[in-house]
């Protein structure tokens, strides 16, 4: 895929729209697994795993030529501890990112005839949960680094799509793994909602899984280049 070569302007819009549909993709996977299968709640998980793989594949490939498609504060201050973005370029992908997340919940809320807004009551709090989303957290980024070091940046909407929708499975917290889909998912008080409550902890956990793949991924890849996360954007840089 062609690095993008869009001013700043387009590539927090990008980021924003990106961030927005995926929220909206797992809200509104999770409402209609409700509904298609209630009760069933092994049920409800694969449809909405494979409903937000599937997503995350066209969304990187639409998004990515413009704004690396981050879609996650994580990988943002990941990318920029690289020096792959600017510290300005980094926050205004962040405020992107939870702005549109939160968007993405209300519509996702509105398209099933629910209130705009309906603040979850879902508690997630444990340590197997939070362990939990270091892992799936830690292990997407790993994915991402290791694609980003070994030239094939151009497969990264596939490896990461099919990286989160295992990861719906194999960790306790059903793979967040992402601070602003965390936040814009206190928005609804469906199957994929988290109370406010959760939402510092499961931030601090993915930010340590974060850090942790970032130092593991520079013993690894000592030569790790930053113009590569999620998908190659070498022009993003230089734009404050």
């Amino acid at each position: 895929m062609s690095a993008p070569t869009g001013a700043l302007g387009r590539r927090v819009l990008a980021e924003g729209l990106g961030t927005g549909l995926l929220v909206a993709i797992v809200v509104g996977a999770g409402i209609a697994a409700q509904r298609l299968s209630p009760g069933d709640t092994g049920l409800q998980l694969l449809e909405s795993a494979l409903a937000t793989g599937a997503g995350l594949v066209a969304l990187i490939l639409a998004f990515g030529s413009v704004s690396g498609a981050h879609f996650n504060p994580v990988v943002s201050l990941a990318d920029w501890l690289l020096g792959g973005l600017t510290g300005g370029a980094t926050a205004a992908y962040l405020a992107a990112q939870v702005t549109g997340a939160c968007a993405g919940c209300i519509v996702a809320n509105l398209m099933f005839d629910l209130a705009p807004v309906t603040l979850s009551d879902t508690t997630r709090s444990s340590s197997g949960t939070w362990l939990g989303e270091v892992v799936a957290t830690f292990g997407l980024l790993v994915v991402i680094f290791g694609l980003a070091r070994s030239g094939r940046g151009a497969l990264a909407p596939f490896a990461v799509a099919a990286y989160i929708t295992a990861a719906y499975w194999f960790t306790s917290s059903t793979s967040f793994a992402n601070p602003a889909v965390t936040i814009g998912r206190t928005l609804t008080d469906t199957f994929a909602g988290i109370a406010w409550s959760s939402v510092p902890a499961f931030i601090a956990f993915q930010l340590v899984g974060g850090a942790l793949a970032l130092v593991v991924s520079r013993a690894l890849h000592p030569d790790l280049d930053p113009d590569d996360v999620v998908v190659p954007h070498a022009a993003t840089g230089g734009t404050p």
